[in-house]
């Protein structure tokens, strides 16, 4: 049974969204005004990105619990467990826990892909929450 409340993994889900829409960084040091580039830096995907920091927070901010579904629900989307290992996924990911949980899931390439595919595995789904937050 899925816990966390799936309105927090559709907000993850949006934001790791916005990051994947950023391109490699062609002028690491802007120094001019951003309105003479077409804010084109926008889409540069630096470090420190406050959609990153936030993102990055919000899961830091998310019980240890919550941390641990999120993992397993990731794992359940990319395929390493179904639906029925549910608990096996809870656990291995309960036993891996540790302080880095938004690290971890930030550097997944496909992160918004597995959450939205795990939390189809529940039958659920973002929709909603996209389109109230558009």
């Amino acid at each position: 049974m899925l816990t966390i409340n799936p309105e927090k993994v559709c907000h993850i889900v949006v934001k790791a969204r916005a990051l994947d829409a950023k391109e490699e960084v062609s002028d690491p040091s802007p120094g001019s005004n951003p309105s003479d580039d077409r804010m084109v830096d926008v889409l540069e995907d630096f470090p420190d990105d406050p959609t990153r920091q936030k993102l990055f927070e919000f899961v830091r901010n998310l019980d240890t619990d919550e941390q641990i579904e999120l993992v397993a629900l990731c794992w359940l989307g990319r395929a390493t467990y179904t639906l029925d290992e549910w608990e096996e996924a809870l656990s291995e990911a309960g036993a891996a826990h540790n302080e880095r949980t938004a690290e971890y899931l930030l550097q997944l390439p496909l992160l918004a892909d597995y959450l939205e595919e795990g939390l189809a595995a529940f039958g659920e789904s973002c929709e909603k929450f996209e389109s109230r937050n558009l």
